[in-house]
Order: structure tokens, then sequence, then C-alpha cells
């Protein structure tokens, strides 16, 4: 591997290079509906986790027509869009095929975020993956009209919800949130979670309130979980985040105050780290044994900026 991929792993589940094809995301599900080509695939999750297949110690997870159909009923939820013009789906397994799938050696079950930690699904396979599981995850959460109550109908491309009862139109949202490194000189404020592996410390991050700018809930955020002042905000990059369907609104945040309070009911700790540091734990050899998020994650792509100057 190129030694300037070492130094800039890839943003996990961004970099994705589908044509999504909106502007006729109807009349080509229409299409392909009602005339398969074999050119089709679709990506199969089985509650919130993918469903792939194990090939030569590669992980694929483009399934046709009659590989899905093998493993049991299923809903074709939406169009992902089209690859040389041969139509991504993503589709959802009966609950019933879990045993049938757990049992079978040539499928990998697990857990998306784990996928991607620990490597074993990146690049543009990690970013459809991702893609396909927001619109999943969508459509399980809002199968009932928030206007009335009663059970929306999809459209034929997974593209919208519609209620039969009162008319309202339902659409796949995501919720932006805002993601901090932020610096004093030469060092960063990190801060830890209770859910995190023990040695972890990533950036402090945050949804974007009604009525905020992104400025605004970054200064808002730190100032809740760390009380530190914050005065120049920059954007830095953005990734998209399944879990379940965020957009991570990546930032470098100024810091005007040096005393550090966390707010210890959404923090274990919080506390500055000097450059050294950070790239230690970049490279994981902090004599501490702490270490930054996986480059699956936003925060350690706003991290290695920091530490690479």
């Amino acid at each position: 591997m190129p030694d300037d991929a070492l130094r800039h792993p890839p943003l996990g589940y961004a970099g994705l290079s589908l044509d999504r094809a909106g502007e006729r995301r109807d009349e080509a599900a229409a299409d392909t509906a009602a005339h398969p080509t074999d050119a089709a695939r679709t990506v199969v999750f089985l509650g919130d986790r993918p469903v792939l297949k194990a090939a030569g110690g590669a992980l694929d997870l483009l399934f046709a027509e009659d590989e899905i159909a093998a493993l049991g009923p299923y809903d074709r939820v939406a169009l992902l869009g089209l690859d040389g013009g041969a139509p991504r789906f993503a589709a959802r397994l009966d609950p019933g095929a879990e045993t049938a799938v757990a049992r079978d050696d040539g499928l990998v079950f697990d857990d998306l975020r784990a996928l991607a930690t620990d490597g074993r699904l990146a690049g543009e396979p990690l970013a459809l993956a991702g893609y396909a599981k927001s619109i999943v995850a969508w459509h399980a959460r809002h199968r009932f009209c928030a206007n009335c109550g009663a059970e929306t109908e999809p459209s034929p491309s997974g593209w919208r919800r519609a209620c039969p009862a009162c008319g309202a139109l339902h659409f796949p949202r995501v919720d932006p949130v805002v993601i901090m490194l932020v610096t004093r000189g030469d060092r960063c404020l990190l801060g830890r979670q209770a859910r995190f592996p023990p040695g972890m410390w990533s950036c402090l991050a945050g949804f974007v309130e009604p009525g905020e700018t992104i400025e605004e809930a970054a200064r808002r955020e730190i100032a809740e979980e760390a009380a530190v002042t914050i005065g120049a905000v920059t954007y830095e990059l953005s990734q998209p985040w399944p879990f379940p369907s965020q957009l991570m609104l990546g930032l470098r945040c100024e810091a005007l105050s040096e005393e550090v309070t966390p707010d210890l009911s959404e923090l274990e700790d919080a506390r500055w780290f000097s450059r050294a540091e950070a790239v230690a734990m970049l490279a994981r050899d902090h004599p501490d044994g702490l270490f930054a998020p996986p480059p699956a994650a936003i925060a350690h792509h706003l991290l290695r900026r920091f530490a690479q100057g």
C-alpha cells in the first residue's frame, strides 16, 4: 500500500459513485419491476444487519434475484440507483430467515459498524451498505403517518410513503450532527463516553437543534459538555452516518478558555491532549494505551488533520 494511503485512510460510508437517478426514480423502479434484468443487484438486510456473501476471503453485498429468493421471503424496499444502467436495490428479509442465514457458512451476518471498524467492509461497498441501511431503517421506522396515525404506503421507488387516509406525503430524513475537534494552540480537546471501548477518546458531538446554525450548535454543545468557550468555527469535512441516518458535519473549533468541566451525565471525562499524544493515539502506541476512533469514523480524520498539522 502506498505511504500516502497509510497517512490518509478513506473516510467511512462516503465516496459513493452510484447514479442515484433521482429525477426518474418512480419511472426506473416501475420499469425494473416490470422488466427485471440479470444485471440487477440488491443489498440485503435482515433487521438492521447486512447479509453478505463470503467469497475467496472478500465480502460481496450484492445479491442477484435468485440468490435473495433462496434466503427466504423478502421485501424490495427501495431503488438505490443505477450502476452503469444496472439497477441497485435495497431489500429486507423476513425475520424468519435469521436461522437459515446464521447457519449458512457462505454468508456473513454482522453489525455494519463492526464490519467497518475492523476493515472487512470499506470504500465504495461500505458506502453503498450505509446508504441502503439508512433507507431500510427509515421504512422500518415510518410505517405510520405522523399526521393522523394511519398506516402509510410506499411508492414503487421507495423514496416516499403516502398516507391513504389524510393524503400526507413522507420523505426520508437526514439529521444533522456537529462533531468538533476543539483546539487551543498545540493541544486538542477530546472526551470519553461510557459506551466507548476502554482507552478510546474522541471528538465532542451533538445534534443541531431547530433554529440553530452549525456554528451555534458547535458552541452550545462544547459549552454544555465541557464548559469551554469557543471562538472561530471552521468547516473541515462531512460524513453520512447510517445509525440510523445522520450527516456528520466535521468542524475545527478554536477554544477561548482552557479550564474543562465535563458534563458527567454525557461524558465519563474530557481533557486536553498534546499534538504528540494525538499522533500516538492514531498510531495506537500511546504510553497509556489510549487510542483514537477507527478510520471509518469522521473523528479519526479530524484528529489526523490536527496531528499532521
